[in-house]
């Protein structure tokens, strides 16, 4: 069954999606429709992509759901749209981080599910600290004795995700500030050519004046005479400037659509066609 499930993978993701928005014929929302709901011509897409998740959130607890759950839970339940900004999908030196979010301080949230294995875990978890300072595993019940057993006495934290779907209490670890291992030349390569320029702009008053081959570089060099924890808490207030959303169009999107727009940028047309979408019958 679970090799059936993998096409829901593909439905939350934002090419298929967007896809689904104008174009009715869009073959994967068609096969999972047609695979896992009943009486589809009685209900609107909205209604239809509730029934998709509950089926994920009993039976295939996937990335999207535990990164949706994330973002409804500390984004919008335990902080604001408003003063914190959550990033997905960020390269940090060879690995990729799932969830991050930033408002005073930043946390990198490691997604593991009971679908994943945890062999490249401890490499993340060295490459997240290069980059960023508070760095927490996100895992399911089963995977908990092990990641705790592993992660004890080291400043990464741990929480889980019950079968009730939400953050346990009992089994939770903070994560602890560790800056012992913050790199410059990582957390430099996580930042837009703009954002290292507003920070040398900041700190130096200026530019380097330079050839294009050599302008990187010597951005990068000034960057590195910067003190440290100037230099990242100067990378945090840019990276906060990402992924600003229209908060009144955003408060109409259902819960288990959160985190797919909110990290799509969509656009005016993109809204409307959302809205036409959710509230048309299957087919309609």
């Amino acid at each position: 069954m679970i090799s059936n499930n993998v096409i829901l993978n593909r439905l939350f993701t934002q090419n298929v999606f967007f896809d689904m928005l104008y174009d009715s014929n869009n073959i994967t929302y068609n096969t999972v429709i047609q695979r896992y709901v009943d009486d589809l011509e009685a209900k609107d897409n909205g209604e239809l992509i509730s029934e998709i998740y509950e089926f994920i959130s009993k039976s295939y607890r996937n990335e999207y759901f535990y990164q949706n759950t994330l973002l409804n839970k500390l984004l919008l339940g335990k902080h604001s749209i408003k003063t914190t900004t959550a990033l997905t999908q960020i390269p940090i030196n060879k690995s990729k981080a799932d969830f991050i979010l930033i408002n005073g301080k930043a946390v990198v949230y490691e997604i593991k599910t009971e679908l994943d294995s945890l062999d490249r875990l401890d490499t993340q978890l060295r490459d997240y600290y290069k980059a960023f300072n508070h760095v927490c595993v996100v895992t399911s019940g089963s995977h908990y004795e092990r990641v705790l057993s592993t992660l004890k006495d080291t400043p990464v934290g741990i929480y889980v995700l019950t079968r009730q779907n939400t953050i346990s209490s009992s089994m939770k670890k903070e994560p602890v500030a560790d800056n012992s291992s913050l790199d410059y030349t990582v957390i430099f390569k996580v930042l837009h050519k703009q954002e290292h320029k507003n920070i040398l702009m900041r700190y130096y008053g200026k530019l380097p004046v330079t050839s294009q081959v050599f302008y990187y570089n010597e951005c990068l060099k000034l960057f590195s005479q910067i003190p440290i924890l100037d230099a990242y808490n100067m990378t945090l207030r840019e990276l906060k400037k990402r992924n600003k959303i229209l908060v009144g169009e955003f408060q109409k999107v259902p819960y288990e659509l959160k985190s797919l727009i909110y990290f799509s940028h969509p656009s005016k047309a993109d809204w409307k066609a959302l809205s036409c979408f959710l509230s048309k019958k299957y087919g309609g």
